[in-house]
């Protein structure tokens, strides 16, 4: 159809303004607080921290664990690989990959502050058949493997106080049990550890031939020093926000077949101000779902189930803080919150004082491009060599706005400009308020800090806050091993 401004030979009207966005709103990268007897212990980039000023626990994990000490279990083949890779962590390493952001890996000791070493009992080290079809006794390739992994892990709890965390090796030729559609060797060795309260790294065989020794030396130092009982950072404190914040991630997942929809198993993982306090609670919804197609595509609570799951997630808080009830709860999850689930938020956080319920949407149609002014007179303005920096917010209703959490961060580089990655336009996330009130910039200056609070890995920001990564990650290991109980777990045990 052809508008009827031009069938009359005039050109369109050009009111550019009835398309335009609010203005955008720039947060500050958050800060992490590494050493905590030290004020000045504060910056944006997680390894420069810990190479600089040590963990948040420097002072405190090594006067009762001078030594994280690591079992080992693997085929007998790959055990001396793994021993030289552990080893590896106590050397030094110049980084060869992302030189604008990684710097030298000094060596365990140096960066946390504690040994690094095998467990020093042969019992703790446990050989396995390097073939599939010699693992166990019989069954399908995946049953194997579950009997070989809970078989190890039962002969290490023997062994426990000799040890601070295990690795295991899963290798490739190991592969057609390793995964099945329901089955994830991954998930059932976090399941089974978790039950015998043993943190798990695992490893496969491209570890062992990583080129970058120093990227890999700090992903797996910073994972075993939380998996032993340390703290890295936390958040140092955030303008505007309450010291007696808590934050509540949920996930939902589905016992047995989800195409039935008939049990939905609600995870929450609850956090302090600070990002610390992290612990996961599971928890089996008992009101049977009513629209099982919307379920399978809108896992929902319904009001007595959010207000027993949300009660259970403040007594966790509460164990930690001597009783008290926090200021604020903001909660965090991917799905919109039905009125049932806001309803029950209300009764379970009565005594709370605010609430914010924050619908972090990941899956967004949203793009942008980042322009520059151009340098001469009436030139339009380019664009940008570089994304859309992170942290820029832009309001799109009263209460939604996108936010970037992922895109150019200029002030963590040792070259100007850094984008994590360096590859494809950034999406944002959508950011939904559907309880609360207050400026969106703090929802968003939150959700922009809870993404550097995954400790394990070493990148300056997960793509989404970890109160929507770990909660999803403990739902999972519960759709894949619907028997693991229903309780509450320390969070290094999954991570």
């Amino acid at each position: 159809m052809t508008p009827a401004s031009q069938r009359n030979g005039r050109r369109p009207s050009a009111n550019y303004d009835v398309a335009k966005l609010p203005p955008y709103s720039s947060l500050p990268e958050p800060l992490l607080q590494f050493a905590a007897d030290r004020d000045d212990a504060r910056g944006p980039h997680p390894l420069r921290g810990l190479a600089s000023f040590g963990p948040y626990s420097r002072s405190g994990l090594a006067t009762y664990t001078p030594q994280v000490r690591v079992a080992t279990v693997g085929p007998a083949s790959g055990q001396r690989a793994m021993r030289e890779l552990l080893a590896g962590l106590t050397h030094e390493h110049q980084p060869g990959d992302r030189p604008d952001y990684v710097p030298p890996y000094p060596g365990f000791a140096a960066v946390f502050n504690v040994g690094f070493d095998l467990a020093d009992t042969d019992a703790a080290h446990i050989s396995l058949p390097d073939r599939l079809d010699q693992l166990g006794s019989t069954g399908p390739p995946h049953e194997r493997v579950a009997a070989a992994l809970a078989g190890a892990v039962n002969q290490l709890n023997d062994v426990r106080h000799a040890f601070d965390l295990a690795v295991v090796h899963l290798p490739d030729s190991w592969d057609a049990g390793l995964r099945t559609r329901e089955f994830d060797a991954h998930d059932y060795l976090k399941a089974v550890g978790a039950l015998a309260g043993i943190p798990t790294q695992v490893i496969n065989d491209r570890a062992f031939t990583f080129r970058y020794r120093a990227s890999l030396a700090w992903r797996l130092s910073i994972a075993s020093y939380v998996k032993a009982g340390g703290i890295p950072w936390k958040l140092a404190p955030l303008p505007g926000v309450p010291s007696d914040t808590a934050y509540i991630g949920l996930a939902y997942a589905f016992r047995g077949d989800p195409r039935e929809a008939q049990f939905v198993t609600c995870c929450s993982q609850v956090f302090d101000a600070d990002g610390g306090g992290m612990q996961f609670v599971a928890y089996d919804a008992n009101d049977p779902v009513e629209d099982s197609d919307q379920a399978r595509h809108n896992p929902y609570l319904s009001r007595d189930d959010m207000r027993a799951v949300l009660a259970r997630s403040l007594r966790t808080y509460q164990s930690r803080n001597g009783g008290r009830v926090p200021r604020r709860v903001v909660i965090h999850k991917t799905t919109g919150f039905r009125n049932d689930e806001l309803a029950g938020a209300a009764d379970a956080l009565e005594a709370v004082e605010e609430v914010d319920c924050i619908e972090l949407t990941t899956n967004v149609a949203w793009r942008a491009v980042w322009l520059q002014a151009s340098r001469r007179n009436n030139e339009r303005s380019q664009p940008d060599r570089y994304p859309v920096p992170r942290g820029t917010m832009v309001p799109v209703s009263g209460t939604a706005a996108l936010l970037w959490g992922a895109g150019n961060s200029p002030g963590v580089s040792s070259r100007g400009n850094f984008y994590q990655g360096g590859k494809s336009i950034p999406r944002p996330l959508l950011l939904t308020r559907h309880a609360g009130s207050g400026p969106l910039e703090i929802a968003g200056l939150e959700a922009l800090a809870l993404t550097k609070m995954d400790w394990n890995n070493d990148a300056l920001y997960d793509p989404v806050p970890v109160t929507i990564r770990y909660s999803q990650l403990l739902a999972r290991t519960i759709a894949n091993v619907p028997s693991l109980p229903r309780a509450e777990y320390p969070y290094r045990l999954f991570m």
